[in-house]
């Protein structure tokens, strides 16, 4: 894989993560939009839920390896 394809896969990986999410929230509060999920604080019932806080941690880890990537690849 070269840089470009490898970069493409995270941010497919980011993309579906994020897709994931939003169907596990909108299950917990139907009502519920993406942009909800930059502040979940705000939303009681996903900041409790051990589930929706696990995906979360996923998704900050794919976003540190994106991160870390694009980082060593602009050296």
């Amino acid at each position: 894989m070269n840089e470009k394809e490898i970069l493409t896969l995270c941010d497919e990986l980011v993309f579906f993560q994020k897709k994931k999410m939003l169907t596990l929230a909108k299950a917990i509060i139907p009502h519920i939009v993406e942009e909800d999920l930059l502040q979940p604080f705000d939303f009681p019932l996903l900041e409790n839920h051990p589930g929706f806080r696990y995906e979360e941690g996923i998704l900050e880890g794919l976003l540190t390896v994106r991160m870390a990537l694009l980082a060593e690849l602009s050296l």
